[in-house]
């Protein structure tokens, strides 16, 4: 019975965290671009891409009950967790130069912040597309386990 309520929980709140995450990534994205000035290199507008549509397909799915709702997401979190990786190895420079898609405009190997040594917006994206795919995976094998225990008790 105890599983089973903590399946039941995490169903029903981890598209909610999902949802909190990809908004204040969101939120956060626009406010170094619009508040502190920081432009946006090709590979941030990349996952500005993967992220900002989250926000509404999270909102929608989860206002809906979509049983379905990590399908949708779960394509665009993981490119973005590809995505900023990548970005982040440009910037750690492990690719040994800057980036083909970074040749034009704002350099993709800046860094407009720099927390504890390592934390960049890359790093940040990075994280916030992992968590979001962890609560999707979570949520989905939640689901799948609450049908298959509601389908053995009579």
């Amino acid at each position: 019975m105890r599983s089973e309520r903590t399946l039941e929980l995490i169903e029903e709140y981890a598209p909610a965290l999902a949802l909190l995450v990809a908004l204040v990534a969101t939120l956060g994205s626009l406010y170094y671009s619009e508040v502190r000035g920081f432009i946006p290199c090709t590979l941030c507008w990349y996952q500005r891409i993967l992220m900002y549509p989250l926000v509404a397909i999270l909102l929608v799915g989860l206002v809906r009950r979509d049983p379905g709702l990590a399908t949708y997401v779960l394509p665009l979190a993981l490119l973005g967790i590809l995505v900023s990786a990548y970005h982040y190895s440009v910037q750690l420079g492990l690719w040994g130069g800057e980036s083909a898609a970074c040749r034009v405009g704002v350099p993709c190997s800046g860094r407009y912040v720099n927390y504890l040594g390592f934390i960049t917006i890359p790093l940040q994206a990075f994280t916030a597309f992992l968590l979001i795919s962890g609560l999707m995976l979570a949520a989905r094998s939640a689901s799948r386990r609450l049908d298959t225990v509601t389908e053995i008790e009579p």
